[in-house]
Order: C-alpha cells, then sequence, then structure tokens
C-alpha cells in the first residue's frame, strides 16, 4: 500500500542495532527537518550525533534527502558529517534513486525513514524500498503543519500522545 509505512517507530533512536540486524539495513536514507532536527533548526536534536556515531560503527551508510534547499540542507548535513542530496523532490524517487546509486546500496538492504507519509513514505514505496516512519521530535502549531498531520491521520494513525506543540 503506498501510504504505509514498513514500520512505525517513536523515533529514529528505535533504529538500534538490534533492528539493523533483525532486518538485514546495511543503508539509510535519512529525511531531514522532523526526523533528525526540528523543521528550520540548524543543529540536530540531542542525542542525534551520538546515535550516528553508533549507525557508523555498525557499518551503516547513510545519507539525507530533503526535499529542502542546499542552504538548509548542508550547513546541518555537514556538521553531522553526512553527504546529502537537497531538493529530493519527494514523493518522486530522484532523490531516494541517488541516493542509493552513490552508497552503492540495494533495495533489499536499505530503508528510508522520515516524518511524513505523503513525502518519505510514498517516496520509499515508489522505489520498493522499505519504509520508516518516525514520529517528529517536537509537533509545530504553524498551521501548514498541523494540516499536514490533519490529511496524514485519515490514512495512518499515530501515537502523538508523548510529544508537545512547539
Amino acid at each position: 500500500m503506498l501510504f504505509k509505512p514498513t514500520f512505525y517507530l517513536k523515533n529514529v533512536f528505535y533504529i538500534d542495532e538490534n533492528f539493523l540486524y533483525e532486518n538485514n539495513v546495511s543503508a539509510l536514507v535519512l529525511d531531514m527537518d522532523n526526523t533528525l532536527s526540528m523543521h528550520g533548526n540548524p543543529r540536530a536534536e540531542d542525542g542525534v550525533m551520538e546515535w550516528l556515531d553508533k549507525m557508523r560503527e555498525f557499518g551503516v551508510k547513510m545519507r539525507v534527502v530533503s526535499n529542502n534547499t542546499t542552504k538548509r540542507v548542508k550547513p546541518l548535513a555537514d556538521m553531522l558529517g553526512l553527504e546529502f542530496t537537497a531538493n529530493g523532490a519527494k514523493p518522486l524517487t530522484f532523490g531516494i534513486t541517488r541516493a542509493m546509486r552513490d552508497m552503492n546500496a540495494d533495495k533489499a538492504s536499505t530503508l528510508v525513514v522520515g516524518d511524513q507519509i505523503f513525502t518519505d513514505v510514498i517516496a520509499g514505496n515508489l522505489k520498493g524500498v522499505r519504509t520508516v516512519l518516525v514520529n517528529p521530535f517536537h509537533l509545530e502549531n504553524k498551521w501548514t503543519f498541523k494540516l499536514k498531520r490533519l490529511a496524514e491521520s485519515v490514512v495512518f494513525k499515530r501515537d502523538y500522545s508523548d510529544l508537545e506543540w512547539k
């Protein structure tokens, strides 16, 4: 199903050594905004750097694919030590295809990880790659974000009970 993620996790920290091993994962295509950092924040959320370091220790290949511009993506990707594709055009698959090619990753061992159904999950599903839908670290107060989350709730119910609006 186009709108359904393969996995639904609270956040990226639930992707750990056991999860990687049990699901034969060796490459991650990562969304940035609301997945690794709050939308527009020039810094990653607490714990993200340590999580990325763990993924590197496990030999996981990683690349950011964002629909945002290079001006937004590059500073944070550089800080995180990750290669990136800006203007990823999700839900189209161009950005994911490029990331997988650059990481020399195959569909069977790759996960697309992001917080949005209508971009990240659809793009991964169209590409034929397993997807992980994560909750954003914070819920944003802007009406555009609230509308997006409401629209997503029509196709997939999430538990936001432990999150606060920012």
